[in-house]
């Protein structure tokens, strides 16, 4: 592994090495979280045949806007040539009251690469009472292969202007999840894999406490969505739905990082 450049707030504690040749790598935010004016870029780029895990250290927090500055931004690049394998598996994302935050993930993958990750976004400091006190939230996210579009999600969240409590929208539920696994060019069985994730969300899900739902994408991958009244239970279910994606796409184990053994 190779770190060209970090600047503050930005920090790779170290990388670990995994059994099957790749590595885990930590990031950390020294500043504790995102600022009011951040505008924090993460650039990874993973070689031919390279396996790379990134997890963070702690959830993401955001912390509330100052007056006349800009909003928080931050913006994920991934990269990964043919044969790669990325697991991008982060903490969760905690927007503070009075929050204001722009995050967009560009990843994208050439010919036979791999791509696990998962997403958790919280309502806010529940120990603190918040739930959806946050000004504004944007999360784009996009996966694409060198031959088209794979998966573009583009969310703006403005609890204030349209409540999330609505039953169109979260209803009773605080937390929302996402899992995708993604390969470009595979000859596998996207469905069933999605069966097979389906049956860990049936078993994983409990109405009014925890959901799960799974959908093949059009092309090269699926994707599994969660809403949850707490985040107790999300981290373990998306390990589940990780170690079955990665074992039917490659083959191999997943391997927790090591906060989550």
């Amino acid at each position: 592994m190779h770190v060209n450049a970090q600047e503050p707030p930005w920090r790779v504690i170290r990388a670990f090495p995994l059994d099957n040749g790749g590595v885990l790598v930590h990031l950390h935010n020294v500043s504790g979280g995102v600022l009011a004016g951040d505008d924090l870029v993460l650039d990874i780029q993973v070689g031919p045949r390279a396996q790379v895990q990134v997890t963070s250290t702690g959830a993401t927090r955001l912390y509330r806007h100052r007056p006349g500055a800009p909003d928080s931004e931050q913006r994920i690049l991934f990269s990964v040539s043919s044969g790669g394998v990325l697991e991008y598996l982060p903490d969760a994302l905690i927007p503070f009251a009075g929050s204001r935050h722009r995050q967009r993930t560009e990843i994208r993958l050439e010919h036979a690469a791999t791509l696990f990750g998962w997403e958790i976004v919280a309502p806010g400091r529940q120990a603190m009472g918040e739930r959806f006190l946050f000004d504004s939230l944007r999360l784009a996210t996009k996966v694409e292969s060198p031959l088209r579009p794979l998966l573009l999600e583009d969310f703006l969240l403005q609890p204030a202007a349209n409540p999330l409590v609505s039953a169109a929208r979260l209803g009773d539920y605080t937390h929302t999840a996402t899992f995708y696994a993604v390969q470009p060019g595979s000859v596998v069985d996207w469905r069933e894999l999605e069966r097979q994730l389906d049956e860990i969300a049936i078993r994983e899900s409990r109405p009014g406490c925890t959901i799960w739902g799974t959908s093949t994408l059009a092309y090269d991958g699926v994707i599994v969505k969660g809403l949850g009244t707490s985040a107790r239970q999300m981290p373990a279910a998306l390990a589940g739905f990780w170690a079955m994606a990665k074992r039917f796409l490659t083959g191999e184990e997943a391997v927790p990082p090591r906060k989550l053994k």
